[in-house]
C-alpha cells in the first residue's frame, strides 16, 4: 500500500498469532480527522479506502478530509477515487467484457505495447449463471437435458471463458451449474474483511467489489460494500483505474419490530422497494439500522440488500454483527478469518452491536416489521406493490387500464387437444428463481413446506402452469433433500431445472406450443408468477405479458390455482379428494415450522463440501479445449468476434467535436430500462439480428438468446433498441424497434434506419424521459448505442449505471434543464439538432441544444452534461473508458 499516512492510523494487530496491518479510523480521528465517528458505516468503508491508498495526487489529504467533514451537512460535491478489492462478473456481462480485454491486448500489441500489460490487477471471478434455459421442465431428468443443451449453444463462449482463465492473471472461472454469481459470492467468494500480501506485510481492510451485475449488492447483506456497475467500468477497475464518485448521500433505513405470521422475506424486500422507490433514492446509498435487524437473519437481510437496484439505491447495506459472524461461520469460512472479521470490525468501530450512538445520515425513513402483509409487484415494475388480498382486484383494474382488456375478461381459448381453457389471467409461468430468494432458506423450505402440505391434501398443478426450480447454489439442493421436501416440490412439478438466473432474465424457456398458440389465438393477457427480482414488460416470456414478483411459497400455490383471478386469502386454492375445499391457510407453514426445518436441515458440512472444489467443473467443463496464447485466436464464430471499438485507434487523443444537425432515432418516454434499450432475451427470425445469424448459417432452433450472443457485436448492435415492448413515440402506436427515417418518411427498424443514417455521415441523437437507462448494468445498451452512431442521449434523468456506461462508451448524457422535455418541446422526430460547446466541455457545464423543424424554425434550449467527474470527462474526450487505459497501457 502506497500511503502517506497523513493522520499516521497505520497500526498493527495481531489475530490467532498472525500480524497484520491497517489503518485505524479510531487514530485518524484523534490525529485530526475530526467526524470519522459519527459516519455511516458505508463512509467508513470509503474512509479506510482512502486512508489506504492516500498518495497525494490520485488520493490527497483534503479527499479524506471531505469524507469525514460529511458528517456536518449529510451530503458533500467532493469527488473521490474508490478502489474496490475485487470485482465479480457473471457470463452475460462478464463474456463481452473478456472479450474486450482480449481485444485490448490485440490492440495494445498493434500499438507497440506489450500484451501482458492488459492483465487485471485485482481478483476477477466469473461466475457463469445465466446462460442456462428452461428447455425442459418438470421431469426427473429436467436438470441433465438443459445442462446438456447449455453446453451445446455454449460451447464457443465457454472455451473462450476457459482460454481467458489460463491467459490472465489474477481471473478465475466458476464453471456452469455451480450457482448464481451472487450466491456463489455471498455464500463462499465474499469474506467480509479481506486481506493482501504486499511486500512482505499482510494487509487487512473491509471487503469490496465492484459487479458486472446490478444485484451485486446482495452481498451488502455481509457488510460487504459492493454494487453494480456495467462491463466497462469493471474492466476500467480491474485495470487499476480507481472509481471516480462523489460523495454519495446516505438515507438511514430504520428497522423496528418483527414480521408477522405469515409474512415472509420476499413481501418485506417488495415493501421496502416501494417505500425507497417512493422515497427518492437514485444515486444514493441506503443504510439499515435499528433494533430490528436484530430479527432478521442474515438471508432476510441479503434479500433486503439484492434489491438495491429495484429501489434505485447504489447500494443498501447492513453493518456487520453477531449474525454475520455466525453467518460466515455457519457456511464453512476459516475459523481464523471469521475471528479477524470480529476483531477487526470491533478495532474500527464497524460493529454494529458495539455502537451506542446511531450515526449521521442525510435522511432517514422508518419501518415497522410488523406492518408487513403478503404481497407481491406487478404487473411489469418491482417497485409496484400489490397486497396479495388485493391481488385479483388490481388484476382486473390492470386489465382495464394497462391491456384494455376489461370488457372480454371472462375470454377462454380451448387449448388444442386438451380439456381445459385458458384466458386473461392464467398463470402460464411459475417459477422459483433470482438471486434474491433462492439464498434464503426460510422461503425456499418454505416452499418445500407448501409443497408438502399440498401433496397431502391432494392439489395438483394446474395443466396449463409452466414450473421450474433454479435454486442458486448447489447447497439449495441440499437442504431441501434434507429435509425430504424435494420429493413434494417434484411431485408438483417444480423439479430442478439449473443452478442459474432463468425466469427472471429471460431464460424461461418457450411455452409449450398449444399453450403458446391459445394464448396468441385470443390476444390474452397471460401471467407469470416468480421469485425474481425483474419483471420489466417483454421480459421474462414473449407469450406473457403480465409479471408478478412473489415469494416462492407464492409461487407455489400460485401454480396451484394457475390464475391470477383469485382471491387466496379468502377463496379456495383447490378441491382435496372429497371435494373439499382447500384455502391457502391449511397449507401455509406456520414461522416456527420453517424455523424449525432451517435448523434441522441446512448445515455447515454442506456449504465446505459443495465449495470444496468449486473451480474444477463438470466433465462437460473438463473435456473442453481451449488455447493458452497471450492473445485470442478468434474464430470464425457468431459467439464472440474481436469488436471494432479500437480500429484505426492512435496513441494521440482526439479531442470530442460539436454535433452537427444530428438526425433523431428516437422519442421515448420514461423508465425505459436497459431491457429496453440492450438486447435481452428470445432472438426473433424476422429481427436485423435474426435475419443477420440466418446469413450466417444460423437457423432460428440455433439462435440461443442475445444474452449469450453478448460476445458478438453484429449480433448485439442490430439488437440495441429492439426490444418487441420498446415505444418509440415517433411511430405512435406501435410496440418494437422501429423509427422513422428522415427525411425519407420511411418506416423502418431502428438498426436499418442507423445503418442508412451512417452512410449519409449523419450524426444521431436519441431523446428520453425520466429514469433513463433503469434496471440491469448491461453495458451493451451503451456499446449498441454507439455503435448504431448515436453521439448524445438526451433526458430528463437518467438511472447511475447506465449514465456512467454511456460516458464509458464515449457517448455524451445530457440532461434537460427547467422542468423541460422533449414533449413540452414538441417534438415529432423530424427536428434536426445541433449540440455547441460539446468540444470544450467540462463537467456539469451547459450545452446549447439548436433544435430546427421541418419548416426550418427553430428554438435554442438549454442542457447540462451529466458528465460528473474530471475522470469521467477524461473518459469521454478519450472516446471511453476502454480507449483512455489502452493508451495508458500503451504508453507504459
Amino acid at each position: 500500500m502506497a500511503s502517506l499516512d497523513s493522520f499516521k492510523c497505520r497500526r498493527e494487530m495481531i489475530v490467532d498469532g498472525k500480524s497484520y496491518q491497517y489503518f485505524d479510523l479510531k487514530e485518524a480521528e484523534k490525529n485530526g480527522l475530526t467526524g470519522a465517528s459519527k459516519l455511516p458505516y458505508t463512509l467508513k468503508v470509503l474512509l479506510e479506502n482512502l486512508l489506504r491508498f492516500e498518495d497525494g495526487s490520485t488520493v490527497t489529504k483534503a479527499d479524506i478530509q471531505a469524507v469525514a467533514e460529511w458528517v456536518k451537512t449529510g451530503k458533500s460535491s467532493h469527488e473521490i477515487q474508490y478502489r474496490p478489492a475485487r470485482v465479480l462478473m457473471q457470463d452475460f456481462t462478464g463474456v463481452p467484457a473478456v472479450v474486450d480485454l482480449a481485444a485490448m491486448r490485440d490492440a495494445t500489441k498493434a500499438l507497440g505495447g506489450d500484451p501482458k500489460s492488459v492483465n487485471p490487477l485485482v481478483p476477477v471471478d466469473l461466475v457463469i449463471d445465466h446462460s442456462v434455459m428452461v428447455d425442459v421442465f418438470g421431469t426427473a431428468d429436467s436438470f441433465k437435458l438443459n445442462v446438456e443443451r447449455e453446453y451445446e449453444r455454449n460451447g464457443e463462449r465457454y472455451k473462450f471463458l476457459k482460454w481467458g482463465a489460463s491467459a490472465f492473471d489474477n481471473f478465475r472461472v466458476v464453471p456452469p451449474g455451480t450457482g448464481i454469481c451472487h450466491q456463489v459470492n455471498l455464500e463462499y467468494l465474499a469474506q467480509t474483511v479481506w486481506t493482501k500480501d504486499e511486500d512482505g506485510v499482510t494487509y487487512a481492510f473491509p471487503d469490496t467489489l465492484v459487479g458486472t451485475d446490478s444485484h451485486t449488492t446482495m452481498v451488502n447483506g455481509m457488510a460487504v460494500l459492493g454494487w453494480g456497475v456495467g462491463g466497462i467500468e469493471a474492466e476500467a477497475a480491474m485495470l487499476g483505474q480507481p472509481v471516480s464518485m462523489l460523495i454519495p448521500e446516505v438515507i438511514g433505513f430504520k428497522l423496528t419490530g418483527k414480521l408477522p405470521e405469515g409474512a415472509t422475506a420476499t413481501d418485506l424486500v417488495l415493501t421496502v422497494v416501494q417505500m425507497l422507490r417512493k422515497k427518492g433514492v437514485v444515486g444514493k446509498f441506503v443504510e439499515f439500522y435499528g433494533a430490528g435487524i436484530d430479527n432478521l437473519s442474515l438471508e432476510d437481510a441479503a434479500t433486503i440488500a439484492n434489491m438495491a437496484p429495484e429501489y434505485g439505491a447504489t447500494c443498501g447495506f447492513f453493518p456487520v454483527d453477531n449474525e454475520t459472524i455466525e453467518y460466515l461461520a455457519s457456511t464453512g469460512r476459516d475459523a481464523s478469518r471469521v475471528k479477524l472479521v470480529k476483531e477487526y470490525s470491533r478495532a474500527q468501530g464497524m460493529f454494529r452491536p458495539e455502537r451506542t450512538d446511531e450515526p449521521v445520515y442525510t435522511d432517514t425513513l422508518h419501518l415497522d416489521l410488523a406492518s408487513v402483509e403478503p404481497s407481491l409487484a406487478g404487473p411489469k415494475r418491482p417497485q409496484d406493490r400489490v397486497a396479495l388480498k388485493d391481488a385479483a382486484d388490481e388484476f382486473a383494474q390492470v386489465l382495464d387500464s394497462e391491456f384494455k382488456k376489461l370488457e372480454d375478461g371472462g375470454r377462454q381459448v380451448r387449448v388444442e387437444g386438451e380439456q381445459y381453457s385458458v384466458g386473461h389471467g392464467s398463470v402460464v409461468i411459475a417459477a422459483i428463481t433470482s438471486c434474491t430468494n433462492t439464498s434464503n432458506p426460510s422461503v425456499m423450505l418454505g416452499a418445500g413446506l407448501v409443497a408438502r402440505n399440498a401433496v397431502k391434501r391432494g392439489l395438483k398443478v394446474q395443466p396449463w402452469v409452466k414450473t421450474s426450480l433454479a435454486p442458486g447454489s448447489q447447497v439449495v439442493t441440499d437442504y431441501l433433500a434434507r429435509a425430504g421436501l424435494q420429493d413434494d416440490l417434484d411431485a408438483l412439478g417444480f423439479n430442478l431445472v439449473g443452478y442459474g438466473c432463468t425466469t427472471c432474465i429471460g431464460n424461461s424457456g418457450p411455452l409449450p406450443e398449444k399453450i403458446s398458440k391459445a394464448i396468441a389465438e385470443g390476444d390474452l393477457v397471460a401471467c407469470s408468477v416468480l421469485s425474481g427480482n425483474r419483471n420489466f414488460e417483454g421480459r421474462v416470456n414473449p407469450d406473457v405479458r403480465a409479471n408478478y414478483l412473489a415469494s416462492p411459497p407464492l409461487v407455489v400455490a400460485y401454480a396451484l390455482a394457475g390464475t391470477m383471478n383469485i382471491n387466496l386469502t379468502e377463496d379456495p386454492i383447490g378441491y382435496d379428494d372429497n371435494n373439499e375445499p382447500v384455502y391457502l391457510k391449511d397449507i401455509w407453514p406456520s414461522s416456527a415450522e420453517i424455523a424449525e426445518v432451517v435448523r434441522s436441515a441446512v448445515t455447515p458440512d454442506m456449504f465446505a463440501s459443495r465449495y470444496a472444489d468449486v473451480f474444477k467443473g463438470d466433465e462437460y467443463w473438463q473435456g473442453i479445449e481451449s488455447g493458452s496464447g497471450l492473445t485470442y485466436d478468434w474464430p470464425d464464430s457468431t459467439y464472440v468476434a474481436n469488436p471494432p471499438f479500437f480500429e484505426g485507434m492512435t496513441t494521440d487523443v482526439t479531442p470530442p467535436s460539436d454535433v452537427k444537425d444530428a438526425r433523431i432515432l428516437g422519442l421515448f418516454g420514461d423508465s425505459i430500462t436497459t431491457d429496453h434499450i440492450s438486447p435481452a432475451g428470445s432472438i426473433k427470425a424476422a429481427s436485423p439480428a435474426g435475419k443477420w445469424l440466418q446469413t450466417n448459417g444460423v437457423e432460428p432452433l440455433e439462435f440461443n438468446s442475445y444474452g449469450a450472443r453478448r460476445g458478438h457485436h453484429d449480433v448485439m448492435m442490430r439488437g440495441t433498441f429492439a426490444n418487441i415492448r420498446i415505444k418509440n413515440q415517433m411511430v405512435p402506436g406501435v410496440e418494437g424497434g422501429v423509427t422513422i427515417h428522415h427525411p425519407s418518411g420511411e418506416q423502418m427498424p431502428i438498426y436499418d434506419a442507423a445503418m442508412k443514417y451512417a452512410e449519409e455521415s449523419r450524426p444521431l441523437v436519441v431523446f428520453g424521459g425520466k429514469e433513463y437507462g433503469t434496471g440491469s448494468s448491461r453495458d451493451w445498451a451503451a456499446k449498441g448505442t454507439r455503435l448504431l452512431g448515436v453521439r448524445a442521449v438526451i433526458t430528463e434523468s437518467f438511472e447511475r449505471i447506465h449514465r456512467s456506461n454511456l460516458i464509458g462508451m464515449g457517448v455524451l448524457p445530457l440532461v434537460f434543464k427547467d422542468g423541460q422535455s422533449w414533449s413540452s418541446l414538441g417534438l415529432k422526430g423530424d427536428e434536426t439538432v445541433t449540440l455547441d460547446g460539446v468540444s470544450a466541455i467540462t463537467p456539469r457545464a451547459d450545452v446549447k441544444a439548436v433544435i430546427t423543424h421541418a419548416d426550418g424554425t427553430s428554438k435554442t434550449v438549454t442542457l447540462r452534461a451529466a458528465i460528473d467527474t474530471e475522470n469521467e470527462l477524461d473518459y469521454f474526450k478519450n472516446g471511453g473508458i476502454l480507449h483512455y487505459v489502452l493508451r495508458q497501457r500503451a504508453a507504459a
